[in-house]
């Protein structure tokens, strides 16, 4: 019996299209992120499901070729799907392929792409203190001559901080892949995206002492602008390391 050539994007896309038990496709990844496509890059796609409604698609759950990963799933799943999670960025900047709701997969894109003004100030809250405790734990070890555990908090530092900067945007942070994509055409307010990419390449390279105080002087304005002030302020004269006093 001859091979069959692997399922394309494409013709998945038209069973789907033709299956009124599919609500959506909701397309992730690469091929979602304009200019960020390579030879490599698959098609990542998510196929809403109704609940109970019986498809011939079920088949192809877990499907997974260098072409095309599928992922199946009932609108319910779909709608929880990173919330919080991992995969709450990828769902954020996704792209809708098919949408048989009159809009609402966009919108339920639309909500994951958001944190509510709760959620945010909660994550803030977290990753500031994260961040202020591989900063001064870095900056602490580099005083003391423990070069290579003040590079590795210094770089663990950068993530937190990465969480806290999208956090008060009331943003999911990017994957790492996605960050300069995403400061680029989307910007944090209030920051120089070409200055904050510097930053984080510098400290998480090197574990500059200085561009970290430098940093951490603009980060400590922005969290106390956003009401974090007693996070810091828990930290008591500890914050003079890392201000550098």
């Amino acid at each position: 019996m001859t091979p069959q050539p692997p399922l394309t994007y494409v013709e998945f896309v038209d069973l789907a299209a033709a299956d009124p038990a599919v609500l959506g496709l909701v397309l992730k990844g690469s091929r979602a992120h304009e200019g960020m496509t390579t030879e490599h890059s698959d098609h990542d796609l998510y196929v809403v499901l109704a609940e109970g409604v019986p498809t011939p698609l079920t088949r192809y759950a877990g499907h997974r070729t260098p072409e095309l990963d599928l992922v199946l799933l009932t609108l319910d799943a779909f709608r929880s799907l990173g919330m919080p999670g991992f995969e709450r960025y990828a769902l954020a900047r996704a792209r809708v392929v098919l949408d048989r709701l009159d809009g609402g997969i966009g919108r339920i894109l639309a909500a994951k792409a958001r944190l509510t003004a709760d959620e945010a100030s909660r994550a803030a809250a977290m990753w500031l203190d994260a961040y202020a405790n591989s900063l001064y734990r870095s900056l602490k070890n580099d005083r003391d001559g423990h070069g290579l555990a003040a590079r590795l908090d210094a770089t663990d530092s950068i993530g937190h901080l990465l969480e806290l900067l999208f956090a008060l945007d009331r943003r999911p942070r990017p994957y790492n892949k996605y960050l300069e994509w995403e400061l680029v055409r989307h910007p944090l307010p209030g920051w120089d995206t070409d200055a904050l990419l510097d930053a984080v390449d510098r400290i998480s390279g090197s574990g500059d002492v200085s561009a970290q105080r430098r940093l951490f002087a603009l980060v400590e304005a922005e969290a106390r602008r956003h009401g974090h002030g007693e996070v810091l302020d828990a930290w008591g004269e500890d914050l003079e390391l890392m201000r550098g006093r």
